[in-house]
């Protein structure tokens, strides 16, 4: 038996045949539990039987999508609701403004760089010109102090992997430096402009795959402009801690490297420093201090006013507090509360214009405040509505700042907001082809199965009837500190035009209501995030907004994991499941690349006392053969070096293979992309199209 025979039948069918994949007799021991793993072939997603099987896969799947008649006019639609000017917030350095723009349909966003607001931009870099086909895409971005050279971090087809150039900005040229092997790492310049900190791991052994590797023994460097990156110097390492990772920034007044050591996904990291001494003539190899050493707590760098070093943390605050520590004393004793915990959580703080300006978040939207660096109240930011702050610009000496603000109905827009007046306005104001005005943003509170109180936002059509026929597109996530705040999307839009209810629920295990919310979903509590996604399907079936025929569910990523587990919980529930790059091996996820860095939230199948909570959700162990499952369109990518493809090839092949039901079980498996950031925008719209079109197939949508 092979991986590309495929039977022959009507696509237009909703009983399907599939590849056959061939099912090998593999079977682990987990702690005396004997658990099979019959398609272990296709976690080597490069060798030709798994080539092949992902090719017969795609056949079928766009095979079945291309006859889905309304599928040419929601791309055409989609694609007019993208193509509007779109920016980021301006920042400032050496006395020039730089921004994001996409003119609209651009792959990718360009770099722009003008001297003052009122003077003509000029493009700086566009990433579109990196490649024909927008694959290509800028990571990570890093200016030098007076602002004339730049440090750029690019990946190619969605992958982690980076590769950093440095760019002059006055003459818009690359210069020779090029560094490879870049992963999860910032570009700290230090204030000569003379170089930059960046932390990289070891070049893969020769044979290995990269984009299966896992990745340990991560080591900060310091390169200087001009030489090879094989000159660069070896800073700080630990070889005795191969699963430590490193980030480094520079104080605002170049006087310190600040170093925040994290270990995989755990919230709790360690904060290290170097002194460099004069800002004009650092000291990089100064020796590196350990500050803050215990792993006990999270603790975000907020600035610095000299050996003051001010600190986000939740130690002693799950829902954070900002605290300031004497680096010569820096005992805990002695540390002081400027900023206590309040009854919302802190989400972000920075310091512009001497000023700390704090993000907060209250039951999922944003609310900015400001204080004095001696903690009192400086006032708040009014915000527009129910929405998100998802950037804020600006530097401790600046006597401005910029804040882009989004909401379900709210496209994201830039204010500028001037210290010395106190007034925010409009910076820039996208517009588009959408009447925002005919739709309705709610929040409602429902309870979940243990009684807990759970929040979720609901977008619709004003006037709707709660006559159960509506329908609806549930999103969740549920992990990792990762809010799920109100935010603009233009494939939601989509989505409002077609009918439909778009609902957004704020699970456990993200970090909305602080720590404690999230230790609620976390290792063998994960549970409750998937009880609290069921509670918001009854929730909303029960109150008329939608049936169970009429009801899709998505996620991405983590949200692809809790797809899987709850529709093999509860797959009466759902008519149609759209899991996205998903985490559905919940026994060898950390076997693959940066997968060991999620045990601190997930756990570990290797822990004798962690193996029984994961095997009872892993999504691909729970799949019962002969059940009825909804429609399903799983989606990934062949790049996809984060959560690796593996996860995704080896769902699908068994729930096609213990479908009883009638409806379809597809995997669309795009080429050339990763997990998701820096995708082109024209693989943006072909996927979103093919999720909605699979919707409206598959739930039975009347399109308006």
């Amino acid at each position: 038996m092979t991986a590309t025979k495929v039977r022959s039948v009507p696509l237009d069918a909703q009983s399907m045949d599939y590849p056959l994949a061939r099912k090998d007799d593999v079977v682990d021991d987990y702690h005396g539990t004997h658990v099979a793993d019959p398609y272990r072939w296709l976690e080597d997603v490069d060798s030709p039987e798994t080539r092949a099987w992902v090719e017969a896969e795609n056949r079928i799947t766009f095979a079945y999508l291309e006859q889905i008649p309304e599928r040419e006019r929601i791309r055409r639609r989609l694609t007019e609701l993208w193509d509007y000017p779109k920016y980021g917030a301006p920042f400032k350095k050496g006395g020039r403004y730089f921004f994001f723009k996409n003119s609209g349909l651009q792959n990718q966003a360009v770099l722009y760089a003008q001297r003052a607001l009122t003077a003509e931009p000029e493009v700086l870099l566009d990433p579109n010109t990196l490649s024909a086909d927008g694959t290509v895409a800028l990571s990570i971005l890093a200016f030098a102090e007076d602002g004339a050279t730049m440090v750029y971090g690019t990946s190619g087809s969605g992958s982690d992997w980076q590769e950093f150039r440095v760019r002059d900005v006055a003459t818009k040229q690359d210069r020779a430096d090029h560094l490879r092997w870049i992963k999860f790492s910032s570009a700290a310049w230090t204030h000569d402009g003379a170089g930059f900190f960046y932390s990289r791991y070891p070049e893969p052994a020769a044979g290995a795959d990269p984009l299966l590797e896992v990745n340990r023994y991560q080591k900060v460097y310091y390169h200087q402009l001009g030489a090879e990156q094989s000159a660069d110097r070896l800073i700080y390492e630990r070889p005795d801690q191969p699963d430590w990772g490193f980030s480094v920034e520079i104080s605002a007044d170049g006087r310190y490297a600040v170093y925040s050591v994290w270990l995989g996904t755990d919230r709790r990291n360690r904060i290290y420093y170097q002194d460099l001494g004069d800002a004009n003539h650092p000291r990089v190899d100064a020796p590196v201090e350990r500050l803050l050493d215990a792993f006990d707590a999270s603790y975000g760098f907020v600035g610095n006013s000299g050996p003051t070093f001010f600190f986000q943390t939740d130690n002693g605050a799950p829902r954070s507090r900002i605290v300031a520590v004497d680096i010569r004393h820096p005992a805990q004793a002695g540390w002081q509360e400027v900023v206590p915990q309040a009854s919302d959580v802190i989400e972000g703080s920075q310091i512009v214009h001497n000023t700390f300006v704090v993000r907060y978040l209250h039951d999922a939207y944003s609310q900015l405040r400001l204080f004095a660096l001696d903690g009192k109240s400086a006032g708040e930011v009014a915000l527009p509505t129910l929405g998100s702050i998802v950037q804020v610009t600006g530097e401790p000496a600046d006597t401005e700042m910029f804040y882009a603000f989004t909401s379900f109905l709210y496209p994201t827009t830039i204010f500028r907001h001037d210290f010395l007046t106190g007034q925010s306005t409009v910076f820039k104001a996208p517009e588009l082809s959408f009447d925002a005005s005919q739709y309705e943003t709610t929040q409602v509170f429902y309870r979940s199965k243990d009684g807990t109180r759970v929040p979720m936002f609901l977008t619709y059509k004003r006037g709707m009837e709660q006559d159960g026929s509506n329908p609806t597109y549930l999103y969740g996530y549920g992990g990792f500190n990762v809010n799920m705040t109100p935010g603009f999307s233009i494939g939601v839009l989509g989505w409002l035009e077609m009918g439909g209810v778009y609902a957004q629920a704020v699970l456990r295990g993200g970090s909305e209501y602080g720590e404690d919310w999230h230790q609620a979903g976390m290792l063998e509590r994960k549970q409750n995030v998937f009880d609290d996604f069921i509670a918001a399907a009854e929730y909303l079936i029960a109150e008329g907004y939608t049936s169970p025929r009429r009801l899709a569910i998505g996620g991405g990523s983590n949200g692809g994991l809790l797809v899987g587990a709850v529709v093999n919980q509860r797959p009466e529930l759902f008519g149609a499941a759209l899991p996205a790059v998903g985490v559905m091996d919940m026994l060898r996820f950390h076997k693959f690349t940066i997968g060991w860095a999620w045990v601190t939230e997930y756990g570990s199948a290797d822990h004798v006392e962690q193996f029984p909570s994961l095997y009872r959700y892993s999504p691909i162990h729970n799949v019962r053969s002969g059940a009825h499952y909804p429609a399903t369109l799983i989606t990934t990518a062949d790049h996809d070096d984060r959560v690796v493809p593996g996860h995704s090839f080896k769902y699908a092949a068994t729930l096609q293979a213990a479908q009883g039901g009638a409806a379809p079980v597809l995997i669309r498996i795009e080429t050339k992309a990763g997990h998701g950031a820096g995708k082109p925008t024209a693989k943006i719209i072909e996927e979103q199209t093919d999720r909605w079109a699979f919707l409206v197939h598959t739930l039975h949508m009347q399109l308006p």
